[in-house]
């Protein structure tokens, strides 16, 4: 199942710092607004959503939390949420942005 997905979405890029900050800005523009700054589901329209957005930190993600899982979220979206797909971001910045909400999970954001 791992070879098919990685068949599918293609190798990942090595994190690096400047793939990092590529999904920092990405993510600043794109997510702030339901997931908050720091990732703990807390942005300026969460409480208007229902399921509430993920906390990056606390809550189990429902598609997984490898990198190339993440980077999957991003091209598809999570059906009943308002968790949609990115597909107008280019393959390298949903990269940038999954290395970034991972830093997020970490803690080290």
């Amino acid at each position: 199942m791992a070879a098919a997905l990685l068949a599918r979405v293609g190798k990942p890029p090595g994190r690096s710092p400047e793939l990092v900050a590529l999904g920092k800005r990405s993510y600043g523009i794109y997510c702030t607004a339901c997931h908050g700054v720091a990732g703990a589901g807390d942005g300026s329209v969460a409480a208007k959503l229902n399921p509430k957005p993920r906390n990056f930190r606390t809550d189990k993600f429902r598609q997984g939390s490898k990198v190339t899982q993440v980077f999957e979220t991003l091209g598809k979206g999570v059906p009943g949420t308002a968790m949609v797909n990115y597909t107008n971001l280019s393959e390298e910045e949903r990269w940038a942005l999954a290395w970034y909400v991972l830093e997020l999970k970490a803690g080290k954001q």
